[in-house]
């Protein structure tokens, strides 16, 4: 697979789930990932990036019984770039990455896991 990326970080908010009128189903949420480096002066600096994350049905499904806001993640999918209208007419680019599975990093995030019951298949 040429395009493949894998992001390890954690969720902005709670995963977005919208159901489409054929009954497909797509999840959209945000993830961040940070790094560290010292600067030329030696201090400690951080930086986080955000990435657009989506998935599509059972994987939508899934991303949205398990993860909340805050949850540790590791995602693994590929980059897909789009191009959008926004409200003011304007031509919009974004990346988002396409999600084809995912595994939670931290138990105290999973969902409290009593809230939202995952269903055996």
């Amino acid at each position: 697979m040429n395009n493949a990326v894998r992001l390890i970080g954690n969720l902005g908010q709670d995963v977005n789930l919208y159901t489409f009128k054929s009954g497909n189903k797509k999840a959209n949420v945000s993830l961040a990932t940070s790094s560290s480096f010292k600067n030329a002066k030696g201090e400690l600096q951080k930086e986080t990036q955000w990435h657009n994350l989506i998935a599509w049905g059972l994987q939508a499904e899934l991303m949205t019984k398990v993860l909340t806001k805050g949850a540790s993640v590791v995602v693994n999918g590929s980059i897909q770039y789009r191009t959008y209208e926004d409200k003011n007419g304007k031509e919009q680019k974004v990346a988002e990455v396409v999600v084809t599975d995912f595994m939670l990093m931290d138990r105290k995030a999973e969902k409290e896991e009593s809230r939202k019951k995952v269903q055996p298949f």
